[in-house]
């Protein structure tokens, strides 16, 4: 179950596997998944975790709420 809160990338796409998102894949200047006919943008890799800030943006992209995020 991922924290509410500051996550890894590698971590971050690991659980969008198991929401069952594909990918990642390549796209402009950021890697994306996608279910369905969703289509999630992903932080390129940097120092240190991705804020709870930008993780609540890609949930809300990915239509994912915070109970299905933390059920994963």
């Amino acid at each position: 179950m991922p924290p509410w809160g500051p996550i890894s990338r590698r971590r971050l796409i690991r659980a969008l596997h198991q929401l069952g998102f594909q990918g990642p894949g390549r796209g402009g200047r950021h890697e994306y998944m996608r279910r369905r006919k969703v289509a999630v943008t992903i932080p390129n890799p940097h120092r240190g975790d991705i804020s709870i800030g930008l993780l609540v943006r890609i949930l809300r992209q990915a239509g994912v709420s915070r109970e299905e995020w933390e059920a994963v």
